[in-house]
């Protein structure tokens, strides 16, 4: 009887050990190879691609314990079988499970590959940067991202407070609605020094324009650059459907106006705010930075001061009119029905107005655009468009950071791609800081 349980044993072990090498070996093929431009597959193959890429450590360490797991279990069984006998004449596994095997090992080279690319992100940030940062600046190391930055929980870690849920504006729509917007700020816990006003950073968070909220987003960044001296603000704003263009980016403004509105409380500096975002965020990060002082997207605040100094927009769309066709049908029904409100075809200007590759001037701030080039969500080429265009027209620096095997929204986890990213960003910002306290002293 002990026999013919082994037996049965060893057949659902070799079945278990098929069905998930051929899933380990999909899901990392998928993460190489994410699929693009399907209707009902893109949205899948973007979430299975980006869990494994960034938690590609995990993914390995789950496969290796659970295959090692199967694997005593199955030498217990050869050694029941035997009954006394040679156990090395039993056969450890049916060529179900030996096929299995073989495909968990190349799933976990393919995972070993993965967690490479996330470390040579360093160095693809690194020559972006060289385009701005001098030599010794650039060799010079970065302050180091702690735990505490990435994994929130750990707040003792993070050198930072946070207020949450404060209120930056409560308005009544065309509609009658009171609107409260809420924002979340992150000071560091070094006491300030009133003489000594600390540069500012607001976060836009992403989700289509659609979904999304400050409590999931940009958390990474804002924890370490509040541990490295500066103030964070993470905003909400007015999702659609339920706003149109340009809301959401009004909103934005809003934020900026209350933030200068409350430098001296936050000890900020009113004079030097810089703006990230990621997706729809990015998008948002964009226009902030290059419709500064527009009247038009300032309704009841036109003369406030809505500048800023710099912009780090991370996985953007920037060309909603997708004139280049990176983007799909898809995307462009998606536009028309919930953040746009009309027709490209019956309002294209104010499609150009809401796409920041159309609001490019000579003026505009300095910039590091960030973006995968494995993005299935938002294709990286409309990056590359928007960097060329912006750099032949810019005075400022222009920043571009293409990272390979990288998939949309790579920075929320907790990667190493993520830890490479937030050191990359610290150290623009703090060049363009430098660059302007020293023309500060300049004029003194």
């Amino acid at each position: 009887m002990p026999r013919v349980l082994s037996e049965h044993h060893q057949v659902r072990r070799s079945r278990a050990l098929f069905r998930q090498g051929l899933l380990r070996s999909a899901l990392v093929v998928n993460a190489y190879r994410p699929k693009k431009h399907s209707p009902t597959l893109t949205v899948p193959s973007f979430f299975a691609a980006w869990l494994v890429s960034e938690a590609a450590p995990i993914f390995l360490a789950m496969t290796a314990t659970r295959t090692a797991k199967q694997l005593v279990g199955a030498m217990r069984d050869r050694a029941d079988r035997s009954s006394g006998v040679d156990a090395a004449s039993e056969s450890l596994l049916r060529p179900s499970g030996w096929v299995g095997l073989g495909l968990t090992v190349a799933a976990s080279v393919g995972a070993i590959g993965l967690i490479r690319q996330g470390q040579q992100s360093a160095e693809e940030l690194d020559a972006a940067l060289s385009t701005l940062l001098p030599e010794a600046e650039l060799l010079a190391a970065p302050q180091s991202v702690r735990l505490g930055a990435l994994l929130p929980i750990l707040n003792g870690s993070n050198r930072r407070r946070i207020k949450r849920n404060i209120v930056f504006s409560e308005h009544t729509t065309s509609t009658g609605k009171s609107v409260k917007l809420k924002l979340d700020v992150y000071t560091p816990l070094d006491d300030p020094v009133p003489e000594q006003k600390r540069p500012a950073v607001l976060q836009i968070h992403g989700g289509a324009w659609v979904l999304g909220s400050k409590d999931e987003q940009g958390i990474p960044l804002l924890n370490h650059l509040a541990a490295c001296g500066w103030v964070g603000f993470n905003a909400d704003y007015q999702l659609s459907p339920k706003v149109k263009y340009p809301g959401h980016l009004v909103d934005c403004k809003r934020a900026l106006v209350w933030i200068r509105e409350h430098a001296e409380e936050y000890n900020v500096d009113p004079n030097f705010i810089v703006v990230t975002g990621g997706s729809a965020g990015g998008h948002l990060c964009a226009l902030v930075a290059l419709t500064q002082q527009d009247p038009a997207l300032q309704p009841g605040f036109e003369d406030a001061d809505t500048s800023v100094q710099a912009a780090v927009p991370f996985y953007g769309v920037y060309d909603l009119t997708d004139r280049q066709g990176y983007n799909g049908k898809q995307f462009t029904d998606l536009l028309t029905k919930t953040v746009m409100g009309v027709t490209i075809n019956d309002q294209p200007d104010a499609w150009a107005a809401y796409s920041p590759i159309d609001r490019i001037t000579d003026e505009a701030p300095p910039m590091m655009v960030i973006h995968g080039d494995k993005d299935v969500l938002v294709p990286v080429e409309g990056a590359r468009d928007f960097v060329a265009a912006l750099s032949n027209t810019s005075r400022n620096p222009v920043v571009y950071a293409e990272l390979h095997g990288a998939q949309h929204a790579f920075e929320i986890f907790s990667s190493f791609r993520t830890v490479n990213a937030v050191q990359a960003v610290e150290r623009f910002l703090n060049h363009i800081h430098a660059g302007y306290l020293v023309s500060l002293e300049s004029k003194i």
